[in-house]
């Protein structure tokens, strides 16, 4: 579809990098936001209410969980926690796992508890914000998360790195199959998020880190023809690519929290060579490792993208700035990948 204006967000753990593209401008002269992330206003909202001394009620949908801790500071200042079935899934998929923790789960909320919602996309919030900015409301959204998927009794590790199996497996790694109209059933995550935007199209935030390193076209160029290893180390996980052409050859996936720059580099090389066994990283605390059977020679060059990319600053890697600005490599990612796919 044309959109003249198109509002973009890469919404991670600690922050959501947003762009508004508005066609016929230069990208230097679009507007962007860096915010605090959705679950990281949420945390804040429940501290202002521990303080106050109210039980709380979430309600909402499914989102970013990254308000964990003070839920649980909440209950440990004696204080209740209510949640909506819908928005519980925030917390865990096992309902009855919720509910082991303290929080009591009800579709009707409590008079006495003040209400919380939770939603990665608050259309109210961004027709507000754009409004006060005197700046023009979107024709389109194209907006990205990171999605464990749904499977109640699994680890979610195993789960998440499913869902790069099914693609690399299934989809035969092709970059066009990274952005959904119509998110997989399981990914209940973009399910909701796909719901809240409207017209849109969504994305897994490696995907749209993966897209936003290629948005270089010197980085195409050498994916084109020997190869180019992407990296994101982001606040919570890192996430590596092998691409070569318009497929991608391998996957690895960690949690940033347990790597440094020895255990990083060593793990990239063996990835790039495809010595690097999934159980290993498994084991070690992160999602996995998947490549192709007869993964070629190459993947030499390495980019890296992402909030923590410092972790290898002393290292012989490259770090990218997509579009003139690194915190928006994924809005620019989403971009990317809306043009070309000719929605």
């Amino acid at each position: 579809m044309t959109a003249k204006t198109c509002l973009i967000l890469d919404i991670g753990s600690g922050t959501q990098d947003v762009l508004l593209y508005q066609e016929g401008l230069e990208l230097e002269n679009c507007p962007k936001f860096i915010l605090p992330s959705p679950a990281r206003t949420v945390a804040a909202r429940i501290r202002e209410l521990t303080a106050l001394g109210r039980d709380i009620y979430l309600h909402g949908q499914n989102m970013g969980g990254g308000f964990w801790r003070a839920v649980k500071a909440h209950q440990d200042a004696g204080l209740k926690v209510f949640a909506h079935p819908d928005a519980a899934l925030a917390l865990g998929d096992d309902l009855d796992q919720v509910r082991g923790h303290g929080i009591d789960i009800t579709s009707v909320p409590p008079l006495s508890a003040s209400q919380v919602l939770l939603t990665d996309f608050d259309p109210g919030f961004w027709r507000g914000l754009l409004q006060h900015a005197g700046l023009s409301q979107p024709d389109l959204v194209l907006a990205c998360v990171q999605d464990h998927g749904f499977h109640p009794g699994k680890s979610n590790r195993i789960s998440r790195f499913a869902y790069w199996e099914r693609f690399m497996n299934e989809d035969g790694g092709d970059l066009s199959r990274l952005l959904y109209a119509d998110p997989p059933e399981e990914m209940t995550r973009l399910q909701c998020l796909r719901r809240s935007i409207g017209v849109g199209l969504v994305a897994d935030t490696g995907s749209a880190a993966l897209l936003g390193a290629l948005f270089d076209p010197g980085v195409e160029r050498t994916a084109a023809t020997d190869g180019v290893l992407v990296l994101n180390v982001g606040n919570s996980h890192t996430i590596a690519f092998l691409v070569l052409g318009r497929h991608v050859l391998g996957v690895y996936e960690h949690h940033t929290g347990h790597l440094d720059e020895t255990k990083l580099l060593d793990h990239l090389a063996r990835f790039r060579r495809g010595e690097l066994d999934n159980q290993e990283v498994f084991d070690d605390g992160g999602h996995g490792c998947v490549t192709v059977a007869d993964l070629p020679d190459g993947f030499r060059r390495i980019v890296v993208l992402g909030p923590r990319r410092a972790l290898l600053a002393d290292a012989k890697v490259e770090f990218l700035a997509p579009g003139g600005d690194m915190m928006l490599a994924g809005c620019f990612g989403l971009l990317k990948g809306w043009r070309e796919a000719g929605w």
